[in-house]
């Protein structure tokens, strides 16, 4: 089981930010919490469950163990996911 964070391209007003899913929402809300993410921010009903973080927060998370992947990673990480 894995937390997984993209590239960090998305402009969002000043902030550059990227996707963080897992495996499971347990995982992703545990990962959330050791690296300072309010619940409130959880996409939980987005295509696939996810939150969109700071580039210092998907270092933090990178940190904590999140795995880096590329979009084409995400989008076999993401049909996977949906299918389970």
């Amino acid at each position: 089981m894995s937390v997984y964070v993209d590239a960090s391209i998305y402009q969002y007003r000043r902030m550059v930010m990227c996707h963080m899913l897992a495996d499971t929402e347990d995982e992703l809300h545990a990962m959330a919490d050791k690296i300072g993410i309010q619940r409130k921010w959880f996409q939980a009903k987005a295509s696939t469950p996810h939150y969109d973080i700071c580039k210092a927060k998907r270092d933090l998370a990178v940190q904590h163990g999140a795995v880096e992947v590329d979009r084409r990673q995400l989008v076999t990480i993401i049909r996977r996911l949906r299918t389970a």
